[in-house]
């Protein structure tokens, strides 16, 4: 990455590689909390130049360090080393300074900040609107406060503290120290940066103290989840970075943690992204889901509102809380521009039951889970066709509101764009999963009735689809429909979605596994968003020929069940593309060349660490391993598949039912072995295969 970026619970800084903040608008550098931005400036000088950058490291997501010089050629240089983590809501930042002359030498420190409270979509040129005022800059002794006065009547402030005697303001937001270094002497200046919203205060730790907490936490929070190990380092080494940096991504808004999509630009609970995130964090840690949709049932549409795109019992799309947001010049409060994160909600608290047979909890969601499906049935078909469908409803909403949200992301054959109303592949097969998968929860707490009313209507869904969207011609499904019913004919990963489902007929799944992973749709590295020959494919579009993790993620966990070789062959290419990628780090997406052109094409602008790219590691750990748990009959089905390179994998403390499973899974000439060290769940395994060891 070309930029620096730590994050922990709702706080993040975003910064050059030097750790200098420099207000560029260009890039939105700074420290932003509830979509604002506490520090638009953080600039380190010495002896009144820039120092070199030696190094940057933020491998750890939580804490970074930059390595920097100001040197004197053939006599030595000065050295600054800036390490700094979040921790509670506090930047602690330390800065140590070495003197490597073979003389004494005096440096002069200066570090210059600024604030500027602007709202994040102003920084990024999203949206206009009317803004409060900064109300000045007081000083004590070692320390500043930044105040503004918000348009939504809501006092913001940051606190910078810092400590280091003879360290103090000589102008306005300039903190200067002047120091005489003896060879090899050091000396520390740290700071404390607390962004403040309508009062409060937090008490600042002892650096070390502080970074230790932090540290623990990550720890617990590993020991807490599924742990592998194998004999392919590579997979290994993305499944741990998707370890930490899923950790990193969670956040609380009050109702449990919750993965935001991303870092920098979408550090926020999502409906689809978290959803989509949690369901893909269930083969690491099942109870973390529960987080995601309790925060979601709190903002359960509750009312019919355009400007915001609310029904009642809708699932949001995206929670923002700035100037702009409280002040309603922006619908994000939270705006509900979204068809698919409502079935999602249902399918993830199903697939939670799966994993855990929480009953107490799933009774808790019914309410929840029951206004979801009564959306979908009275709100979801706008055509009124029993398809469901979105519709742009105000010049604030969004054109598109599946996941491949871009203005331009449906396309017809004639290069001409889809006309709303439309209705999405995959979102159908969504609905069919939500209601068969509600209706198996349903009867085992004694809702019969209500079940076998899900599944009628789940089946008469699944008779209309295949006559709307098969395309017999391609021997694939169509995109979707639109405004006219007329189906968008682009070969596309949408339908991938569809195999988790069970929506479509098997000989028909067939079909989709092998056009997913030919030619025109797979480029080596990962299954692309559109075929490379259909019209509108552009290997560098965001949504129209790209390839993101996350969709290859969402298609692995129907091909695990209907296609295992092309499960093994989806996995291996984005094995592959991790190598090219800092810290072997999945991005938000990368472009849809193909392996056969050369390396790996970056995609230009992506976020990075992005949650659903960072959880589809675990999808891999659950294609690979076969785990995959049956809470109805109590049993758990192994059935591996080990991508080239790999004859031995590990999985200890998989979380299951009451219990945990760990195992040893062997590769074998003559298939696989199996080793059980531990099933505490109570449920009975089934391996799928021809040997067996106790």
């Amino acid at each position: 990455m070309e930029y620096s970026v730590i994050k922990e619970d709702d706080l993040f800084l975003t910064t050059e590689k030097s750790g200098d903040v420099e207000g560029s608008e260009e890039k939105g550098y700074g420290l932003y909390t509830k979509d604002t931005r506490f520090l638009s400036k953080f600039e380190l000088m010495l002896n009144d130049s820039k120092p070199s950058l030696l190094s940057s490291d933020d491998d750890e997501n939580y804490r970074a360090s930059m390595r920097l010089v100001e040197v004197e050629e053939d006599k030595g240089a000065t050295e600054a080393l800036r390490e700094r983590f979040i921790y509670d809501g506090i930047l602690y930042e330390r800065m140590t300074f070495t003197n490597y002359f073979l003389e004494e030498r005096t440096l002069k420190v200066n570090v210059h900040f600024d604030v500027d409270f602007r709202d994040m979509f102003l920084v990024r040129g999203f949206a206009t609107g009317e803004t409060g005022e900064k109300t000045g800059i007081t000083y004590e002794d070692q320390s500043m406060v930044i105040g503004y006065q918000g348009k939504d009547d809501v006092p913001r402030e940051t606190r910078i503290t810092w400590k280091e005697s003879g360290a103090h303001v000589v102008e306005e937001g300039e903190v200067e120290a002047i120091w005489t270094l003896a060879p090899q002497e050091r000396k520390t200046l740290t700071f404390m940066i607390h962004p403040v919203i309508n009062g409060g205060s937090k008490q600042a730790l002892e650096f070390e103290e502080a970074l230790g907490r932090l540290e623990n936490s990550y720890e617990e929070w590993t020991s807490q989840g599924t742990k592998i190990d194998s004999d392919h380092p590579i997979f290994n080494k993305v499944y741990h970075r998707g370890v930490i940096d899923t950790r990193m991504l969670m956040t609380d808004v009050g109702f449990g943690d919750v993965p935001v999509a991303g870092v920098p630009w979408y550090s926020v609970p999502f409906g689809r992204d978290s959803l989509i995130t949690s369901l893909f964090l269930l083969p690491f840690q099942p109870e973390q889901v529960k987080g995601t949709l309790q925060t979601l049932a709190h903002y359960q549409g509750k009312e019919e509102n355009l400007y915001r795109d609310e029904q009642p019992g809708k699932i949001m799309h995206e929670l923002r809380s700035g100037e702009l947001a409280s002040t309603g010049q922006i619908p994000f409060t939270p705006y509900y521009g979204t068809v698919d994160a409502t079935p999602l909600f249902v399918i993830l608290a199903t697939e939670y039951y799966n994993w855990t047979k929480d009953e107490a909890f799933l009774k808790q969601m019914k309410p929840s889970l029951d206004k979801a499906i009564e959306w979908i049935d009275q709100y979801g078909s706008i055509r009124g066709d029993g398809f469901v469908q979105y519709q742009q409803t105000t010049d604030a909403g969004f054109v598109n509101q599946g996941w491949k949200d871009s203005d331009n992301s449906n396309v017809h054959e004639d290069g001409t764009l889809a006309k709303d109303p439309i209705s999405l592949v995959e979102v159908q097969g969504y609905v069919y999963q939500a209601k068969t998968t509600l209706a198996d929860v349903y009867k085992e707490i004694g809702e019969t009735e209500r079940a076998e009313q899900l599944r009628e209507e789940a089946e008469l869904l699944s008779d209309r689809f295949e006559k709307a969207f098969w395309m017999e011609e391609e021997q694939f499904y169509a995109l979707g429909l639109d405004g006219e019913g007329k189906q968008i004919k682009a070969l596309t990963s949408n339908p991938g979605h569809l195999l988790m489902s069970g929506i479509s007929e098997e000989q028909r799944e067939r079909s989709v596994a092998e056009k997913l992973v030919g030619k025109s749709l797979f480029s080596g590295y990962g299954v692309r968003t559109m075929s490379d020959d259909s019209t509108g494919y552009y290997p560098m579009s965001y949504h129209n020929g790209s390839v993101w993790p996350h969709d290859n993620a969402m298609i692995l966990l129907g091909l695990s069940q209907v296609g295992k070789s092309e499960a093994v062959t989806v996995i291996e290419g984005l094995l592959d593309a991790a190598e090219y990628f800092e810290h072997l780090r999945l991005p938000e997406l990368f472009c849809g060349y193909s392996k056969e052109e050369g390396h790996l094409v970056p995609y230009p602008t992506t976020c990075s660490p992005q949650a659903w790219a960072a959880t589809a590691s675990f999808v891999f750990l659950q294609s690979i391993s076969g785990v995959e748990p049956d809470a109805y009959n109590e049993q758990i089905i192994v059935e591996p598949a080990f991508p080239q390179g790999m004859t031995r994998l590990k999985v200890e403390d998989m979380r299951i039912g009451e219990g945990r499973l760990s195992l040893v899974i062997t590769k074998e000439e003559e298939g696989y072995a199996f080793e059980v060290s531990e099933n505490t769940s109570g449920w009975e395994l089934t391996f799928r295969e021809k040997v067996v060891m106790d």
